[in-house]
């Protein structure tokens, strides 16, 4: 069974809803809760489908320029930020870095890290290696990737304990 796209029940769908670009968290907040209703919804329409990716589209936009920061993230703060959202402790890092003395002074700041050490670090976290220097963000991997990097971010002050670990 082939559904035909009904031009007019879309456009009462977009009166309806009236999507537009996204630009506050609460604008953000909404476009989810409607995008989580039209995915749990059995038997979605043509039109439907066709609003429900229009507001991915708005909400991906969003966070990218929302939650995503500038170029200007260094490897220091992208390795804390790896570390953190895949739990990984710097007695993790050893095998990749090759001390627990190493992996303590680039974690607090006391030497920076290597073209070699960045791209271990890279390839332990599966991240893209063109970005990853010193004082550049980092891109995931993905299998379609985006049209220009992602950069990931956490402020500095998120090293506080790390030898404790």
């Amino acid at each position: 069974m082939t559904l035909t796209f009904n031009s007019e029940k879309y456009q009462e769908l977009l009166q309806q809803y009236q999507p537009k670009l996204i630009k506050t968290e609460e604008e953000n907040e909404k476009a989810l809760a409607l995008v989580e209703e039209l995915m749990h919804r059995v038997n979605r329409s043509s039109e439907e489908n066709a609003l429900y990716e229009l507001l991915i589209t708005l909400i991906e936009k969003f966070e990218q320029n929302y939650y995503l920061p500038t170029k200007n993230t260094n490897s220091h703060s992208m390795l804390l930020f790896l570390m953190e959202e895949q739990d990984i402790n710097p007695i993790d890092l050893i095998n990749v870095l090759g001390s627990l003395e190493i992996v303590n002074k680039i974690l607090n700041l006391q030497q920076e890290m290597t073209r070699t050490q960045a791209k271990a670090l890279g390839k332990f976290f599966n991240v893209d290696l063109p970005c990853v220097h010193l004082n550049t963000g980092l891109t995931r991997r993905s299998p379609d990737p985006p049209a220009s990097p992602t950069h990931c971010t956490i402020s500095d002050n998120r090293h506080r304990g790390l030898n404790s670990h």
